[in-house]
């Protein structure tokens, strides 16, 4: 099984330190929640992860491996950063086609992630009309497409409405029962209290927890996210 080790993982722009020494583990075989307010710097960590950006000092391994160093990366990891980078025009069907190619999948693995999404009934429709929980939908799909053992997703639940969110969850349990290792970044705290396994908590690119949910000593996470980022 595959897992995602960070060690002193920092990047600065400039005078500016947007992730500073973070070190943590995401396991394989359980849901980890990544947590932290606006600016604190997960995007920046989720991109150094998939090696978009350069890290200033540390490393972020997949499964022993910088992720510029994977045999196959798309078949390793799949992501969803932001649900953008459609185009128009093109059905939802051909979007993942086009993206087949380079996860060296094929049609049949389309079909199954159209399904596994719940987007075949939408899948030949333009997808400059789908609404923001459909977008959502087919980036995951998107990522799904190489059967990856790793999944990094940002705010996958943005857009999505009760059904949907609890739809995303039972997904994501499923993914994780069989043996994926799952980091998802969320401002949604009631919902990765429902979710997750384990919490990365981290504010102004510190890390502030890491740990299982009991961990935190705390009635809600709510209350234990808002006591770490306001020291």
């Amino acid at each position: 099984m595959t897992d995602i080790s960070v060690r002193g993982l920092t990047k600065r722009f400039g005078p500016v330190t947007a992730v500073d020494g973070l070190t943590f583990d995401v396991p394989a075989g359980q849901i980890t929640g990544f947590l932290g307010p606006n600016g604190a710097g997960k995007t920046t960590t989720l991109r150094m992860a998939l090696g978009l950006i350069a890290p200033s000092a540390g490393e972020a391994l997949i499964g022993g491996r910088r992720y510029a160093d994977l045999p196959h990366p798309r078949r390793s990891v799949g992501a969803l950063l932001e649900a953008t980078g459609f185009h128009p025009g093109r059905s939802g069907r051909d979007h993942l086609r086009v993206l087949a190619r380079a996860a060296d999948a094929d049609s049949e693995r389309v079909e199954a992630v159209l399904d596994l999404v719940e987007l075949r009934s939408a899948a030949d429709r333009r997808v400059g009309g789908y609404s923001l929980g459909m977008r959502q939908r087919l980036g995951l799909a998107a990522a799904l497409l190489g059967d990856p053992g790793v999944l990094v997703l940002d705010e996958p639940a943005n857009g999505l409405d009760p059904a949907g969110m609890a739809w995303l969850r039972r997904l994501l349990r499923e993914l994780a029962a069989e043996g994926r290792t799952v980091l998802v970044s969320s401002h949604v705290l009631s919902e990765v209290a429902q979710t997750v396994d384990q919490v990365v908590i981290i504010n102004e690119g510190v890390l502030r927890y890491a740990g299982t949910l009991d961990g935190l000593g705390s009635d809600s996470l709510e209350t234990a996210f808002l006591e770490l980022t306001s020291r």
